[in-house]
């Protein structure tokens, strides 16, 4: 679990696709445990600057993801347990959110600007 859940408070990160917050270093060694199928940024500096935003408000602990209402609001319960971003700015690279479509996953972006 020490891997998912940031290690200190500098260089904070969110995911653009999931909301994972984790520091850059660890977004390089380990990628995103939810998206790296999709994202790869595991070892791709680059990578991780693209895919993860700074800029990012409030943060959820999430423990126990199937069994929390607020990761069902958040749409995280299906994510592994960690911290998350609850609004993140900024957007996926293009070529992601191609990927994205051609896998059939609609993409939501999570600053709260994509309303039900």
């Amino acid at each position: 679990m020490s891997h998912v859940l940031p290690v200190d408070k500098k260089q904070l990160r969110a995911c653009l696709l999931c909301s994972l917050v984790k520091n850059a270093s660890q977004f390089r060694a380990n990628g995103c445990e939810n998206c790296d199928d999709i994202l790869r940024m595991r070892d791709y500096p680059e990578r991780v600057s693209e895919c993860t935003s700074s800029k990012f408000e409030g943060v959820i602990a999430l423990m126990q993801p199937p069994e929390s209402w607020v990761a069902r609001w958040q749409r995280i319960d299906k994510f592994t347990r960690g911290v998350y971003a609850i609004r993140v700015y900024g957007r996926i690279p293009e070529d992601v959110e191609d990927d994205l479509e051609r896998k059939g996953i609609v993409y939501r972006p999570r600053d709260g600007s994509v309303k039900d």
